[in-house]
């Protein structure tokens, strides 16, 4: 089992990231089906304003590319991304169209 740790940053618009955390609640199924399909076993979001921490756990042949194929091949999973990114906003040292940035583990015990 692999652990990755991604962050990105929301709007600072309380009522956009009420939204956003009502989406939340329950997801699409649709998109949860997409989650599990790419290999993630369980991934959660920590939000502390407007700072998001996301923590996936994945099966050791997870694949970030895997994942990205399969979501751009998928309509409702792009949807889900457009709608989302009403809500969102990319760090500051993020690329073009970069947005969940891969953190790197620098301490474990």
């Amino acid at each position: 089992m692999k652990r990755y740790c991604l962050t990105l940053d929301l709007k600072d618009d309380p009522k956009l990231i009420a939204e956003y955390e009502a989406y939340h609640v329950k997801i699409w199924d649709e998109i949860q089906k997409s989650i599990k399909d790419s290999g993630i076993e369980s991934m959660q979001i920590y939000r502390l304003h407007t700072r998001m921490i996301m923590i996936i756990e994945a099966q050791d042949d997870f694949s970030f590319e895997v994942k990205a194929k399969m979501d751009a091949e998928n309509p409702k999973v792009q949807e889900w991304e457009e709608l989302m990114w009403k809500y969102q906003q990319a760090l500051p040292m993020a690329k073009e169209g970069e947005k969940w940035m891969l953190m790197d583990l620098i301490f474990d015990i």
